[in-house]
């Protein structure tokens, strides 16, 4: 989390903030960001209460893209919205590991290649669906249902043709004239079988179907969690 502490010095920087002031201000136990910073990670309830007391961009946090300050913030009570399938079960207790997507951007196949880099945090949510790992969100293809900076907890999918549940959401890394994008999309049937069609929540964007051949890698939203 290296980068992730150089950013928020960087806030703290031009906000005149010190370790002790933002403790304070946070509700943090004391000296827990100094012990954070000799570990090089802080817990995600920490981050949440940090980013509940200031107005910081969760992606921009995480992964440096995007804005430092959040869009059209009131600062809202903290909230966390969870997204679960009704058929999912619940685990009682899971460490996931939270990824920087941006990290591997071109790898092939991507989902399997998160394996090779360290993560940057650990989400721990109790009484949620088995999550093979979370990225941040970034994005507004499934805007207001999953907003960018949003934290998606994913189950990655082996075999795309028997393993698809039409109508839920999944994260698809695609080819296009050899370049590889990510996006956030419900997977839907397409008429031809050798397609699938890909539909945004945002209704100002169309539908898109997609040769099952260009997918190198899909993984299952199994959660959402937003920190307002």
């Amino acid at each position: 989390m290296i980068d992730f502490f150089s950013r928020l010095d960087t806030y703290m920087k031009i906000n005149n903030l010190n370790d002790n002031k933002l403790t304070i201000e946070a509700g943090l136990a004391n000296g827990i960001i100094g012990k954070a910073r000799k570990r090089g990670s802080l817990s995600q309830d920490n981050i949440a209460k940090i980013l509940y007391a200031y107005p910081l961009d969760a992606n921009w946090l995480f992964t440096g893209s995007g804005n430092m300050i959040r869009e059209n913030d009131n600062h809202l009570q903290e909230t966390k919205s969870i997204y679960q399938l009704k058929t999912d079960m619940l685990l009682n207790s899971q460490k996931i590991p939270l990824f920087n997507a941006e990290a591997i951007a071109g790898a092939v196949p991507v989902f399997d290649d998160f394996v090779e880099q360290d993560p940057i945090d650990y989400l721990h949510i109790p009484n949620a669906p088995k999550c093979d790992g979370a990225l941040v969100a970034n994005g507004d293809s499934m805007y207001p249902l999953i907003k960018s900076g949003d934290l998606i907890g994913y189950k990655i999918i082996e075999d795309i043709i028997n393993d698809i549940y039409w109508g839920q959401i999944y994260i698809l890394y695609i080819t296009v004239a050899g370049d590889v994008f990510s996006t956030i999309k419900f997977v839907h049937k397409a008429q031809n079988e050798k397609y699938l069609k890909l539909v945004s929540e945002n209704k100002h964007l169309q539908d898109k179907e997609v040769l099952i051949s260009k997918i190198i890698s899909i993984a299952q939203v199994k959660l959402i969690v937003r920190i307002y």
